[in-house]
C-alpha cells in the first residue's frame, strides 16, 4: 500500500463526496480527483490512471439513466465521439515529463473550476431556445476536448457542458446527456491511450477502496435529492475547491519543477 491507512480514509471519505455531489448534477468529478490525488505523494501515472477508472465508475449509471429515460441517442451525439474517442487516446499516451504535466494539470483544473462556476451563471430557465451549427463545429469541439481529457486525465465534460449551454446546441437535459456519455467514452479511449503507453499504473489497495468510495457515491447522488445546496450551489462550492487546488499544482508542483 503506498498511501497510509488514514491517508486512504481521507481520501476516500472525499472521493465519496465529490461523487455523491458531481453526480446529482450530471458529471463525473475527474477534475476533483485530480485535484485530491495530486496532494497525495502518489505519482503522476497513478493520479491520471485512478482519476479516469474514478470517472468511469461514476457516469456509467448516469449514461445508462439518461438512455434509459430517452435523453440520450447515439446518431446526435456521434459528431462529437468519433473526434473525441481517439484524440483522448492520444493525449493519453503522450508521456509527459512530471513538469508539463503538472503546469497543463494546473491550468486545467483553473479552467474547469472558471467553466462550472460560470456555468450557474448561464443556466436557463423556462423556454429554451436552441441553435442550429454545422456539423463541423462539433467535430472540433469532440477533437479539441478530447485531446485535453486524455493528457490531464479527465472526461471533459465539465468543458464541454458550459460550452454546449452557451452556444445553446440543446436543450439543457439533452446537453447533461451528452456530457455523461462523452465523459464515459473518453474515460475509456484515455485508459486504452495509457495502456499503450505503458503508463497505466493502478495501485491494487488504493484502487479497490478509491472505486468503492466512487462508486457508493455516485449512487447516492444519482438516487437522491441534495436539499441543502441546490445544483447552482454544488458547482459553485466545487469550482472554489477545484480552483484553489488548480493554483496550488500549478506554481506548487508544476512551475516549481521547471
Amino acid at each position: 500500500m503506498l498511501l497510509s491507512t488514514e491517508g486512504l480514509l481521507l481520501l476516500c471519505i472525499g472521493f465519496f463526496v465529490v461523487a455523491t455531489l458531481y453526480s446529482s448534477v450530471g458529471f463525473g468529478g475527474g477534475s476533483s480527483y485530480l485535484a485530491l490525488l495530486t496532494l497525495t505523494l502518489l505519482g503522476f501515472f497513478a493520479i491520471r490512471s485512478l482519476a479516469l477508472v474514478c470517472n468511469l465508475v461514476v457516469v456509467s449509471s448516469s449514461t445508462y439513466l439518461y438512455f434509459k429515460h430517452g435523453h440520450a441517442k447515439i446518431k446526435d451525439f456521434l459528431p462529437f465521439i468519433l473526434t473525441s474517442i481517439p484524440l483522448a487516446f492520444i493525449g493519453a499516451s503522450f508521456k509527459l515529463k512530471e513538469n508539463v504535466f503538472f503546469v497543463i494539470l494546473g491550468l486545467s483544473l483553473i479552467v474547469s473550476s472558471l467553466f462550472l462556476a460560470w456555468q450557474t451563471l448561464a443556466s436557463t430557465t423556462g423556454l429554451e431556445k436552441v441553435k442550429a451549427y454545422p456539423k463541423f463545429i462539433s467535430y472540433l469541439i469532440g477533437a479539441g476536448i478530447g485531446l485535453l481529457s486524455g493528457m490531464v486525465g479527465i472526461g471533459g465534460g465539465i468543458f464541454l457542458a458550459p460550452i454546449l449551454n452557451h452556444m445553446r446546441w440543446d436543450k439543457s437535459i439533452k446537453i447533461a446527456a451528452l456530457a455523461s456519455f462523452f465523459i464515459l467514452v473518453n474515460s475509456i479511449s484515455g485508459l486504452g491511450g495509457l495502456l499503450w503507453a505503458n503508463t497505466l499504473e493502478l495501485p491494487p489497495i488504493e484502487t479497490l477502496a478509491l472505486l468503492t468510495a466512487v462508486f457508493l457515491g455516485g449512487q447516492l447522488g444519482i438516487r437522491i435529492s441534495l436539499k441543502r445546496l441546490s445544483p447552482n450551489g454544488i458547482k459553485r462550492v466545487t469550482a472554489l475547491l477545484v480552483f484553489a487546488v488548480g493554483l496550488r499544482v500549478l506554481f506548487k508542483n508544476g512551475l516549481e519543477l521547471f
